[in-house]
């Protein structure tokens, strides 16, 4: 019997990556995909990745996608309000279903957070990828077959002009010093539109970039 899993699905690399791992696993089936969404925006909440965009991953990755809806302006209680519901939703759905796995690669505290508010609703943390050299597991990404853009920076770690480059060897040969190379300590995040955990490679049209909050450049991004 493989341990049914759902798995934190955020539209960018990380969380793609882990599906890929989890796939080539034996004892783990991941049954769908969980993302956040802005409810005034219709965006994922930290990506700003519009919904068509995360649910035509989803069907690229052959996966049903559940949506916890959060505002824009989240604290703790929302967003942990929004996952209890969600995790309910999604426990009665598939019996069995207690754990939920997260593309986390480095970030204790983060990992420590998410493994307490899910043992609260009595699930358990899957994260794969914790204890990776980012740096190969960058290169690891893109040589896997791995394709996707920054989607968000944040400009006060990195130059807004990475804003919509695509995630590749040249991306990481030009990121600066202190840069992480997967953007862990929140630099960058990423919109994927091809890899080996999809069937095909989704089409997306270079859309214009924004700056929010006076600090985050958002390169949009949107189904053809």
């Amino acid at each position: 019997m493989r341990t049914p899993v759902l798995l934190a699905w955020s539209g960018g690399k990380d969380a793609a990556w882990t599906l890929h791992v989890l796939r080539q696993l034996g004892d783990v089936d991941v049954v769908a995909l969980l993302t956040t969404i802005t409810r005034e925006q219709g965006r994922a909440s930290m990506q700003g990745i519009r919904r068509d965009v995360l649910q035509a991953q989803a069907r690229a990755a052959g996966l049903p996608l559940l949506e916890a809806t959060i505002p824009a302006q989240c604290g703790n209680d929302d967003y942990e309000q929004a996952m209890t519901t969600t995790l309910a939703e999604a426990s009665a759905r598939w019996p069995g279903l207690r754990t939920m796995a997260f593309g986390d690669l480095f970030l204790d505290d983060i990992r420590a957070y998410r493994e307490r508010n899910l043992a609260r609703a009595g699930w358990t943390l899957l994260t794969p990828l914790f204890g990776s050299d980012t740096a190969a597991l960058a290169r690891e990404m893109i040589d896997g077959g791995l394709r996707a853009h920054l989607c968000c920076v944040d400009t006060q770690q990195l130059d807004a002009r990475f804003a919509g480059h695509a995630f590749d060897a040249a991306l990481l040969d030009a990121l600066p010093t202190g840069i992480d190379a997967c953007g862990e300590n929140g630099e960058f995040h990423t919109c994927v539109h091809d890899g080996p955990m999809f069937d095909a490679p989704l089409t997306l049209e270079h859309g214009d970039t924004v700056l929010r909050d006076g600090r985050f450049a958002y390169t949009d991004f949107a189904c053809r």
